[in-house]
C-alpha cells in the first residue's frame, strides 16, 4: 500500500490524489498533502527519497 510523502499515511492505490515526479508516482491522502508536495517535492521527500515508493 503506498504511503503519502508529506505526512506518511498509509494511501489507497486507487486515489485519484497522485503526481509522478522522477519517474516515480506519489500518492496522497488530501489535496492538502498533494499541494505541499507540488511546492517543494525535495522538502517532502528528505533523506526518505532513497526510498523506492511503490507504484
Amino acid at each position: 500500500m503506498p504511503i503519502d510523502p508529506v505526512c506518511w499515511m498509509h494511501v489507497d492505490r486507487t486515489t485519484e490524489l497522485k503526481n509522478g515526479y522522477n519517474g516515480q508516482t506519489y500518492y496522497f491522502c488530501s489535496l492538502k498533502c498533494k499541494k505541499e508536495f507540488e511546492k517543494a517535492p525535495d522538502k517532502c521527500l528528505g533523506v526518505k527519497s532513497s526510498m523506492k515508493m511503490p507504484d
